[in-house]
């Protein structure tokens, strides 16, 4: 029996690229966790119902029809749009990084059901905050969001000690070396990042704590956009992709 053309998925959208002069190409997340590229046609058409429903970070209930090199969206059901109906520009930024993350960790032919479990939760821990006054948290749950996610595809870094000799006197990080150093193996590893014993602390708790503990444990600005920063670090170097919505969100 011929593969029915047509089949139903729920997924994340994390992009969309114009496409002619009416439609959009999304690239979704299914709950599957593999990526899907999608044709929305007439989604940029004036009061279009598609492109209200499938927004950035928005989770969709999908109707899809095979296509020879893209899929073609026949019919979408809005689930949840955690960032509500008026997000701000921090939260659209955060948004936009946890996007590019995910897009560089996922792959059209391979199943991970944890990554799509880990986007949505980040995503509805981040849209439940109160806006602009959670800058530092949107700071420490994307950093957060990039250090789980990274651990569980391969590059987990090594909080233990120093990662060359075992010292448990760490004052460095190097995204390149896998972790923490101590002050003497850091003299020899270029680029390595100075860090005090609250940075230590807290890399270390982005790996231990859930998102909602982190979202409620109180942490200074500047630490939480050094985090963000040495996350940033981290994912552009193992993942090897420019990372520009994490650039924008350091930046904003």
């Amino acid at each position: 029996m011929a593969a029915s053309r047509t089949y139903r998925t729920r997924a994340i959208v994390l992009s969309k690229t114009k496409l002619k002069e009416t439609d959009l190409i999304y690239t979704l997340l299914d709950e599957g966790g593999r990526e899907v590229r999608a044709v929305g046609k007439g989604a940029r058409k004036p009061g279009s119902r598609l492109a209200a429903r499938c927004e950035i970070g928005c989770e969709v209930d999908l109707l899809l029809a095979r296509g020879r090199s893209l899929d073609v969206i026949a019919e979408a059901r809005l689930l949840a749009a955690p960032l509500g109906s008026a997000p701000t520009l921090e939260l659209l930024s955060a948004t936009s990084a946890i996007a590019d993350v995910c897009r560089a960790c996922i792959f059209e032919d391979a199943e991970d059901p944890f990554v799509f479990a880990i986007t949505a939760r980040t995503l509805e821990v981040l849209g439940g905050m109160g806006g602009e006054q959670d800058g530092p948290h949107q700071d420490l749950l994307v950093a957060a969001y990039i250090m789980k996610l990274l651990a569980h595809v391969g590059y987990r870094p090594d909080y233990r000690g120093c990662v060359f000799c075992g010292d448990a006197d760490v004052t460095y990080f190097s995204a390149t070396a896998g972790g923490l150093l101590c002050a003497s193996c850091a003299s020899s590893v270029a680029g390595a990042e100075a860090v005090d014993a609250t940075v230590v602390g807290w890399l270390r708790s982005l790996m231990t704590l859930k998102l909602d503990e982190l979202a409620a444990a109180p942490i200074e600005p500047m630490t939480a956009t050094f985090l963000l920063a040495l996350a940033h670090v981290w994912a552009a170097t193992h993942l090897d992709v420019r990372l520009r919505g994490l650039e924008f969100m350091l930046g904003v």
